[in-house]
């Protein structure tokens, strides 16, 4: 296949230097901007994870760094097969140097597929890494087969933290350990529903036990079968990780139909304030996996603020409570400009790969570097570690919610702001 990139190569070796439509090496020596692809779901039942953005990107852009850079946003519209065709758009026809990607399996995976494909530099986030990276191999189901990859670069936690968070939690509460699991079939479903890698075989070694009635399709309208199916096992615990509008259909239908557990830790839809929100008071005490809070003692290597000051600017700026994924975008952008800084040449694709691999960084979201010895050996490579607490929403006396974090046992340096309490 004649990617981009060796379509670069060869003009550069003839002395032509022409790529798919310009003199991309020349013009930025001259002072052109370096080019960002940045893909994310703005629309869709993913959109919450891209609400932040707009603020975001203009954010990064008044920033003295931000000078340098042009952004070309694409909406995948919470669409995989979309999100590979903008990515392709983003490499041959904007002929970007970077491409940047956030926001769950369905929109990291054929983005950075793409452009893995095609020889372009990739930092994706927002997703697990198992999926992420066990998702984009020929062979998901034979680890033998599993290969690193030479362009596509993923920083975020896995599933043996969220597990490890979610367990400590319910260990604070005297529950029957009858766990009723709500897994989709989706990216991230399927892997923390998997048997090897996901739930299903620390619960049974924690002496947990599981019911899990199947993959269900996103936005379904109807979830009797599995609320009846955690009645029958006398749930009281509910886990999964729920799109938003999935989670507010399920919520309403189980109380509804009269299920009460102790406690829920869903992961995904329960990340957001206004899916909360939705459900009135009876999101209070609803639990999920945090990465990110105004609490987090981390700043930003471009600005220096604070995630406090983070967060308060984009609540100043937008009128709208934080939400998590303000900070790893945000680093999205602190890793661009660390990246391109130390790059040899930002026209060329392996030297910016080179340049992520290296990378050692301290953003709003934690120390960020590959080749970490945290990792099994077949990730350490394209996978960087990022910390993860846990937390409950709490309903606030004059009205809306308060995340507050209340397991830090991953990541102590992560202040507590409460204990764990069982649903009403």
């Amino acid at each position: 296949m004649i990617t981009r990139r060796k379509l670069l190569k060869a003009g550069a070796a003839t002395g032509l230097a022409y790529g798919l439509g310009g003199l991309a090496a020349p013009a930025i020596a001259q002072g052109a901007k370096i080019k960002l692809g940045y893909v994310s779901p703005q629309t869709g039942p993913l959109a919450s994870f891209g609400e932040s953005d707009a603020y975001n990107i203009a954010s990064f852009l008044a920033t003295e760094a931000g000078k340098n850079f042009e952004i070309i946003v694409k909406d995948s519209q919470s669409n995989p097969n979309r999100a590979a065709d903008v990515a392709k758009e983003l490499i041959l026809s904007d002929e970007i140097n970077l491409m940047l990607v956030a926001s769950t399996p369905e929109n990291t995976n054929p983005v950075a597929t793409t452009c893995e494909a095609e020889g372009i530099p990739c930092i994706s986030t927002k997703a697990p890494w198992q999926p992420w990276f066990i998702g984009q191999q020929g062979n998901p189901g034979d680890p033998e087969s599993w290969k690193p990859f030479d362009f596509a670069y993923h920083y975020f936690w896995g599933l043996e933290d969220v597990i490890a968070v979610f367990t400590n939690m319910w260990a604070q509460l005297d529950t029957n350990k009858k766990v009723g699991g709500l897994f989709p079939n989706d990216g991230d479903g399927n892997a923390w529903g998997d048997k090897v890698v996901g739930f299903p075989p620390v619960l049974e070694k924690l002496g947990f036990g599981l019911t899990d009635t199947g993959r269900y399709q996103n936005l379904t309208d109807d979830f009797s079968a599995q609320i009846n199916a955690f009645k029958q096992a006398e749930t009281e615990i509910l886990t999964g990780v729920m799109i938003p509008p999935d989670l507010t259909t399920f919520w309403n239908q189980a109380k509804q139909q009269g299920i009460k557990p102790k406690i829920a830790s869903i992961g995904k839809a329960l990340l957001f304030p206004q899916t909360v929100e939705a459900l009135g008071d009876a999101g209070h005490n609803l639990s999920t996996e945090v990465w990110w809070t105004p609490s987090h003692p981390f700043k930003s290597s471009l600005t220096g603020e604070t995630a406090a000051d983070v967060a308060t600017a984009f609540t100043t700026a937008t009128g709208r409570p934080w939400t998590q994924p303000i900070g790893f975008a945000h680093a999205l952008f602190e890793l661009a400009v660390d990246v391109m800084k130390r790059a040899e040449d930002v026209t060329d694709g392996d030297a910016v790969a080179k340049a992520i691999g290296e990378t050692k960084l301290d953003t709003l979201v934690g120390p960020i570097a590959w080749n970490n010895a945290n990792l099994p050996p077949f990730a350490q490579k394209n996978v960087a570690k990022t910390p993860l607490v846990g937390g409950q929403w709490r309903l606030k006396s004059g009205g809306g919610y308060d995340l507050v974090v209340v397991e830090n046992g991953q990541a102590p340096n992560i202040p507590l702001g409460g204990k764990i309490e069982a649903l009403g």
